[in-house]
């Protein structure tokens, strides 16, 4: 029914008096309806002649009247507390004079008088809602006064904002508005727009016009801004006019962590280079202050050598520099302390010491502290994973594919602790390694090093018997066990290139596969001169087969994982031009080629648009395929939405399936899906719009896109149990496609990796019911379900940390190393190349908060524990968990989760409680207060 013509219901007694005043007659001014006297009160209507009448008044002949009336129309407006649910009463009913006054300001020959009346027109201006920026124009006409000084006026509502719906959405309340001193920062936003939009006209025009007096307005604005809790008004306002310099010199010390808050929340939407300029105006602030911290956690987003090593030398606090070194062994960044530090520091102590926490040597025994604490020290059986009496799949216990995969589960449940029940806590642990064949039996010796994980000098030793095996395959397995032994772990005394390097070109190809991997997996991140200098002829060697040939270029790729190389870049570019296009695509190892290229240029955006171009020359699929691992590695964790767009125009394209060789016509689409989730990898709002992009795929996809979603499901919620996520998976894990069936399996894995989701973890027992007659897809279950308990449920994989804002290299690598594996399952894991399951290991961490005191010693002191609240913009000290349980260190964070100190007895000496941190006595006032 129109209800356009119904009767306005009469007002209800004790309702606002406004709502009576604003009854109005059907006569507008610009689409606004004007008041008419009958409908104003005794008041008001007196104040609407006496505005009236000084406006006749700026018209008369007697130039002597016009600067008290002026002056009075100046008062009248400054005083004007109307509630806020309406123009201001004095701009409202001046509105329909607005043309008299402007013909007025012309007509004022009084140089004074003229800018008075440009104040008034300034601000009458602000009640029309069109582009002609009169209000900026009659400002800079102005007599140039405080904008602070014309109160709450200068609103960005125009003429449709008469409602109190837009002053609610500016944070206002109508029924108290703000006091004249001092005004309210949203209220400044009008003049903000036009400036805004003023500076955006002249850049673009043919020449381009000067911006100088509009700089001049900004500079007046910003700090207003910053003073009234408008951060992020400030450094919109500073983005829109390309400023983002003068930040640094405005942000008081009470206000840059909002800014700089404010600034690392804006960075996932906006365009490269301006995504950098951000983080370095950020990094700008936090040094100003000396949030040393915060400076390393952008500096490491950064992903500049110079910049990191920049901001470690400059710190100037001991404790603090322990803290970074904390930080910079999570990042698994590693670099040379005395050589950055020489006549800085002369402590020789002092320097081991940051270079043991850098090197992460307190890992090994703070998870064995917190292993203790949460008493799951004593070691599992795969049976214990399994439950196999609940799942009754026991029936193929003894075939060699189920002892594999029973191999894998021992080494990923006991992850870290040292021990188990099949090798290592067994009498008969030998034994063990000859119930699987060939391949199983290296992944078997190599199991040693996930057990042993982190524990360099006490691990190495109790492998050492098995490098002397005369079994090749145990001795190959146990080359690879001394690289996971020291992945994320450096050692001074480099045994891994000790053990390592004589192998590597080895007669015995079995040999170098896992001296080269096992290389990899130790120098990951560190760009290491020498191994690269070992591993660089391998490359170049044309009688090596594919398999060697990829190992060792995933090695490389591994080693200098976000360097940009040119050097190694090129080495493998020059490897894949010389093989053939098509026999690429047929060789299982190939594949890795194009991944390790891209890790080189991890993060590094627009410094792989050479390699990217040289990959042209590559033709077919294959060529496709390296252009998008490259180019999605190089933009992974950006959230850049034209990345995005491109890979997702990639997706869209329909070949035909029915001529000979067609399937692999289409195979970089399925990289394409995963590049997807590489490139919003750690930014949630992208992860979220990206999974219903995935849900799109699976709807209307190929079936080569259809298999490769769960894995970029996988990689965009690793170690993050999202129940819609699951849901999905759990439907594709009974997919009529196998391989679509093995990828949901696995993914559901890595997804619940180091959690012990209960609901995963029942829904792979059905799964390996299910599947117990198919030898093939149990294996994979057994793995996923092997996954799930993950260092029994303390260990995470995902790359992303402190609090979800930074993404390690070297953990991608690992990451990425095992999924993109997954896109020819077939091939790899069900077949020889099983053992490039052990590259997760590089992106295993336990998921811990552990505290020390300033002598590095553990501190057991209380923490509360609960769901990260986003608190970008809010002004004050707003709480930034909730639904905390609280606890003694060490405590085990989930993803998504942050922690608090719970004690006024210590502080923190940094803001990020997760991994490592240290802790201080509180002086006794702060405690007092």
């Amino acid at each position: 029914m129109d209800t356009s013509t119904d009767p306005v219901p009469p007002t209800q007694n004790g309702q606002d008096k406004d709502k009576e005043e604003s009854k109005t007659t059907e006569e507008t001014i610009d689409g606004v309806p004007e008041v008419k006297d009958e409908d104003l009160s005794d008041d008001d209507r007196q104040l609407k002649q006496d505005l009236e009448l000084l406006v006749d008044r700026l018209e008369d002949a007697d130039t002597s009247l016009h600067r008290p009336a002026l002056e009075a129309l100046r008062t009248h407006i400054r005083s004007s507390t109307s509630s806020m649910t309406s123009v201001p009463k004095p701009l409202k009913f001046l509105r329909p004079h607005f043309a008299r006054i402007k013909a007025i300001h012309a007509n004022i020959s009084d140089p004074e008088n003229k800018k008075f009346a440009a104040d008034v027109a300034s601000l009458m201006a602000m009640t029309f809602d069109d582009d002609s920026r009169e209000c900026l124009q009659y400002r800079f006409l102005g007599s140039n006064e405080a904008l602070a000084s014309w109160g709450h006026e200068y609103v960005k509502y125009g003429p449709h904002c008469l409602s109190g719906a837009h002053v609610q959405a500016a944070g206002l309340n109508p029924t108290n508005p703000p006091s004249l001193s001092p005004p309210h920062p949203h209220l400044l936003r009008h003049l903000q727009a036009e400036v805004s939009a003023e500076y955006k006209v002249r850049v673009t025009a043919e020449p381009p016009a000067a911006v100088d007096d509009l700089i001049v307005l900004v500079e007046e604005i910003v700090p207003y801004f910053l003073q009234h809790n408008g951060e992020p008004d400030a450094c919109d306002l500073l983005m829109e006019v390309d400023r983002l310099d003068l930040l640094e010199r405005f942000v008081d010390e009470n206000g840059h962590q909002r800014v700089c808050l404010y600034l690392l929340s804006c960075v996932p939407y906006v365009a490269e280079p301006e995504d950098q300029v951000l983080m370095e105006t950020a990094l700008k602030v936090y040094l100003k202050y000396k949030q040393w911290p915060q400076a390393m956690q952008m500096a490491l987003k950064l992903n500049v050598t110079e910049t990191i090593r920049g901001v470690f030398k400059q710190c100037d606090s001991k404790l603090m520099r322990r803290q970074l070194a904390f930080m910079l062994g999570r990042q698994q960044y590693y670099f040379d302390v005395e050589e950055e530090l020489d006549g800085i520091e002369d402590d020789d102590d002092e320097l081991e010491k940051l270079r043991d926490l850098m090197a992460n040597t307190f890992l090994n025994e703070s998870f064995l502290a917190l292993g203790r604490e949460l008493d799951i020290i004593e070691a599992k059986s795969p049976d214990d994973v399994y439950k196999t009496t609940a799942d009754g799949a026991a029936g193929v216990a003894n075939s060699a594919r189920a002892n594999l995969a029973s191999t894998y589960v021992n080494g990923f449940v006991n992850a870290g602790f040292g021990m188990d029940k099949l090798i290592l806590g067994s009498e008969e642990g030998a034994h063990w390694m000859y119930r699987n064949k060939d391949r199983g039996i290296m992944a078997a010796a190599a199991s040693l090093g996930l057990v042993l994980l982190w524990d360099v000098d006490g691990g190495l030793t109790r492998i050492d018997p098995y490098i002397e095996s005369d079994n090749e395959y145990i001795k190959a397995g146990a080359l690879l066990a001394v690289g996971l032994v020291n992945s994320t772990v450096r050692n001074e005394h480099e045994p891994a290139l000790a053990l390592l390097q004589d192998y590597i070109t080895d007669k015995k190809s079995i040999y170098q596969v896992g001296a080269i991997q096992g290389l990899g997996l130790a120098y990951a991140g560190t760009a290491h001169e020498y191994v690269t200098e070992l591993l660089m002829p391998v490359l170049e060697s044309t009688d090596n087969n594919m398999e060697v040939l990829a190992t060792t270029a995933l090695a490389l790729g591994q080693i200098h994982a976000g360097t940009a190389n040119g050097d190694v870049s090129e080495a493998i570019v020059q490897c894949m031009l010389l093989q053939e296009g098509p026999k690429l695509l047929k060789e299982t190892y190939a594949r890795f080629l194009p991944l390790a290229l891209g890790l080189i240029y991890l993060g590094k955006q627009q410094d792989a648009e050479v390699v990217l171009a040289t990959l042209e020359t590559l033709e077919g699929p294959f060529g496709k395929v390296a252009q998008i691992v490259v180019e999605a590695c190089a933009y992974t964790g950006t959230a850049n939405v034209l990345k995005v767009q491109k890979m997702l125009h990639v997706c869209s394209e329909h070949f035909d399936t029915s001529k000979e060789g067609a399937e692999k016509d289409d195979l970089h689409q399925a990289y394409a899906v995963v590049a997807i989730s590489m490139i919003v990898m750690g930014e949630e709002v992208s992860v979220e719009m990206a999974l219903r992009t995935m849900q799109h795929l699976l709807q209307y996809g190929e079936p080569v896109i259809r298999r490769a979603v769960p894995v970029a499901m996988a990689l965009m919620c690793a170690s993050n149990p999202d129940l819609a996520v699951l849901d999905i998976l759990s439907k594709l894990s009974h997919d009529a496609d196998a391989e679509t069936a093995y990828n949901a399996i696995m993914a559901m894995g890595i997804v619940g990796a180091g959690t012990n989701h209960a609901r995963i973890a029942d829904l792979l027992r059905h799964l390996a019911q299910y599947y117990s007659k198919d030898a093939d897809v149990l294996f994979i279950v057994r793995t996923a379900q092997g996954l799930l308990y993950t260092g029994k449920g303390s260990i995470t994989v995902s790359p992303v940390h402190t609090e979800r804002t930074l993404v390690s290299p070297p953990a991608v690598a690992g990451l990425l190393t095992f999924l993109l594996g997954l896109l020819d399952a077939k091939n790899v894991f069900l077949k020889d190349g099983h053992c490039m399951m052990y590259s997760l290991a590089l992106a295993m961490y336990p998921r811990i908060l552990s505290t020390f005191d300033e002598e590095l010693n553990p501190l057991n002191i209380s923490v509360r524990v609960g769901q990260a609240v986003d608190v970008v913009g809010q002004a004050g000290k707003p709480k930034t968990i909730t639904g905390f349980t609280t606890n003694n260190t060490p405590v085990l964070l989930g993803y998504g989760e942050r922690a608090q100190l719970a004690t006024e007895e210590y502080k923190a000496i940094t803001p990020i409680l997760e991994g490592f941190v240290i802790v201080q006595k509180a002086a006794e006032d702060t405690q007092t207060a």
